[in-house]
């Protein structure tokens, strides 16, 4: 655990949030993601699932939660299963929970080895009336490799065909989108991560460095201060900026380009996501200033937009409005190109043409409840750009926002992005 310790508090409350949503009878399992495999013999950096670090804090590898509120033994309402260690695997891979670490951690009172999971697992299916299982079911996911959640399924209702089943991920996307206020504080910290690191790379960026270098200015700043990255960092320069996925980041920074950089820093696995579009050589031209403050215009409009009982779609227009506006302004547009349109390719979409927003919490594009509003307690990314391939640069602008019912608060308001700002920055 690279994070400093979290209070147990979080992980109960969250369990018993989740408890009042289940039907009387109801059993809920929720397993570890597997560690992914690599090359030859060696595997990756696990990646904590989720769903399960939001109800126990546990990060470890082949644990499995256990609930069931109505079980006959109160001793057996929650319950947190676990590999046993031992003096090899304490050579090989380093130190394990022991049981008195993760009732801390969960403030689950029932911890047990993973080899009594059989066991108990058939005595409380048989008091059992409903099972929710978990799975991943993310608008946006596309899975190809069978999860260890997957194949707990297949054995389950192989093991136990006549129970009734049901999904437990319509629960976990009605509870995750509102954030509490010890998960805002642990998205602040990872606000706060990104912002060090922004600053630190504005002292850096000059002609001739290596996109490649702008991301270990990145790396050093998280990872000194107890984080990572929390998704794979996009550092583009030039023509690169026009690339809504560029990953490469290999080519050298020259001077007059843009340096678009989308990076955030995950803290305790909860995520901030900050886009700057930055100057190599320290400032804009005219024409890149342009489009700059065009799109920040856009960008703060568009917060200012997000209250409590918006539906996500709605929002989205109207950040498409705004930037309709500013394109017909600078001329990339035509009154009459939007006259006839079809309404389902406007012309603002040959400039901006990726949705302005999402929800972030402990995965970057976090759940959320399909077609419902957006709700007080929700952290929204808020992004938009302007692409111009045929000009060779683009320019995109991020913040994470906290949507409260008195108004929006903008979790990066410190993290500068004011071009003349940036500017001045650069050049201290």
């Amino acid at each position: 655990m690279r994070h400093h310790p979290i209070s147990s508090a979080l992980f109960s409350a969250n369990r018993q949030r989740l408890e009042a949503l289940l039907p009387p009878g109801s059993l809920a399992l929720l397993n570890a993601n597997d560690i992914p495999p690599a090359n030859a013999d060696a595997t990756l950096t696990g990646v904590p699932n989720s769903d399960l670090f939001y109800l126990t804090g546990v990060e470890q590898e082949e644990s499995i939660l256990l609930l069931f509120p109505d079980a006959c033994e109160e001793k057996h309402r929650e319950i947190l299963f676990l590999r046993e260690t031992s003096d090899h695997i304490a050579v090989w891979e380093g130190h394990k929970l022991n049981k008195e670490e993760a009732r801390r951690t969960s403030g689950i009172r029932t911890v047990m080895w993973l080899q009594e999971f059989p066991s108990m697992l058939r005595l409380l299916m048989c008091q059992a009336n409903t099972v929710f299982l978990n799975s991943n079911e993310h608008a946006r996911a596309s899975i190809q490799v069978q999860t260890r959640d997957a194949r707990f399924i297949r054995d389950i209702q192989e093991a136990f065909p006549l129970h009734h089943y049901d999904r437990l991920a319509r629960h976990m996307h009605r509870l995750r989108p509102v954030k509490s206020a010890p998960e805002v504080d642990l998205i602040k910290e990872a606000c706060s991560l990104t912002r060090e690191g922004f600053l630190r790379v504005l002292k850096f960026v000059k002609p001739g460095v290596n996109e490649c270098e702008v991301e270990a200015e990145f790396a050093h700043e998280f990872i000194r201060r107890r984080g990572r990255f929390a998704y794979n960092p996009i550092i583009a320069s030039g023509k690169n900026s026009n690339v809504l996925h560029y990953l490469e980041n290999d080519q050298t920074c020259r001077r007059g380009d843009v340096l678009l950089l989308d990076v955030g820093a995950a803290y305790a696995n909860y995520a901030a996501d900050m886009t700057r579009t930055i100057p190599v050589s320290g400032k804009f031209s005219r024409r890149q200033k342009q489009i700059y403050q065009a799109v920040l215009r856009v960008l703060r409009g568009t917060i200012a937009a997000l209250v409590p009982g918006t539906l996500p779609r709605d929002w989205q227009r109207h950040a498409e409005l705004l930037m309709q506006e500013e394109l017909l302004q600078l001329g990339l547009i035509l009154p009459k190109d939007v006259k006839k349109q079809d309404p389902d390719r406007p012309a603002l979409k040959r400039y901006f043409m990726h949705g302005v927003g999402h929800p972030l919490g402990l995965d970057v594009h976090d759940l959320a409840e399909a077609g419902q509003p957006i709700q007080a307690g929700w952290v929204m990314t808020v992004e938009p750009g302007i692409y111009l391939p045929d000009e060779g640069f683009g320019i995109r602008l991020e913040n994470d926002i906290l949507v409260t019912a008195k108004g929006p608060v903008d979790l990066m308001a410190d993290i500068p992005i004011e071009a003349a700002e940036i500017e001045d920055l650069m050049h201290a």
